[in-house]
């Protein structure tokens, strides 16, 4: 959309004849205002397949982890929908949540109660989640894709290797069996799915509609269930983040009893943290109280 902005400016300077028409393509789902962009359906749909093939993986296996890396730099929306979908996954972390590994509440001590509880357990972890966390060199921290974005370190491996290194200092002698999936291009390479061809279509229809009514520099998308015509300069400046505050991440709680976000104190040392909330969702609980409390009434 970037790319957009800009030939949209120098067109306009140069006071050409020609339109501009962004189609919000992008499986990440972190375009705002519009309601979903073109490719997320899909890309949670593909990703239900790979938290599958990880819970059977860790059901298979003695004290098994399953851990699955799925797409989403800035956004942890395709994990969220994809956890929410499958309900085999035990705990989702996403780059707008920050989370711990060691202590009261963190990561380590999660799993390991799973682990002893249940006797394996599934990790979903979007691609920008932790980066902050992973030890970096110089030359790393300041290394940029094409597009001028930080190259992001893989936090699947990371993570699969602090966990294995924590079991076996916590656990000597005990097994543990960490499988690590990253489905990131069989999700980008498949075909769209029949509700995302349906999308593209609108959507392009939607665009060409603008454009013969004289309309430019604009994004072409669904707002609130209707088409809409969004300037494409408002479309780059706005980001769609998970909101962890809402229904929706306290769905993810609910199914996966994962404690909420505990974000660590840049004021505290000695590795003190603040913890925001570590008890289990309850919400759910609550709704049925209280419709218990109504109909004993």
């Amino acid at each position: 959309m970037r790319g957009a902005v800009e030939i949209f400016n120098e067109i306009r300077r140069r006071k050409l004849n020609v339109s501009i028409a962004g189609i919000p393509k992008t499986v990440d789902n972190d375009i705002s205002i519009i309601d979903q962009s073109f490719g997320f359906q899909t890309a949670v749909e593909m990703a239900q397949q790979a938290i599958s093939a990880a819970h059977v993986e860790a059901e298979s296996a003695v004290n098994g982890i399953g851990m699955v890396k799925l797409m989403g730099r800035s956004t942890g929306h395709i994990a969220l929908y994809a956890t929410l979908s499958s309900r085999d996954v035990d705990c989702c972390l996403i780059p707008e949540n920050e989370f711990y590994l060691e202590g009261k509440g963190g990561l380590f001590e999660f799993l390991e109660n799973r682990l002893e509880h249940n006797g394996h357990a599934v990790l979903v972890v979007a691609e920008g989640a932790g980066q902050d966390m992973i030890p970096r060199t110089g030359a790393q921290k300041k290394e940029t894709d094409d597009s001028g974005n930080p190259v992001f370190l893989d936090v699947g491996r990371w993570l699969k290797s602090e966990l294995k290194s924590r079991w076996d200092n916590d656990h000597p002698g005990e097994l543990v069996t960490i499988k690590y999936i990253d489905p990131t291009y069989m999700i980008r390479v498949v075909p769209a799915n029949a509700t995302n061809n349906l999308y593209c279509t609108l959507l392009a229809h939607s665009a060409i509609h603008g454009v013969m009514a004289g309309y430019t520099g604009f994004v072409s998308g669904p707002i609130n269930g209707n088409y809409g015509y969004i300037p494409v300069a408002e479309v780059v400046e706005a980001k769609n983040l998970v909101n962890s505050m809402n229904h929706k991440w306290a769905w993810v709680r609910s199914i996966t009893s994962q404690p909420d976000v505990v974000k660590r104190s840049k004021n505290l040392e000695n590795n003190e943290r603040i913890e925001v909330c570590t008890q289990e969702p309850q919400i759910f609980q609550t709704i049925l109280e209280v419709m218990e409390q109504r109909v004993g009434a």
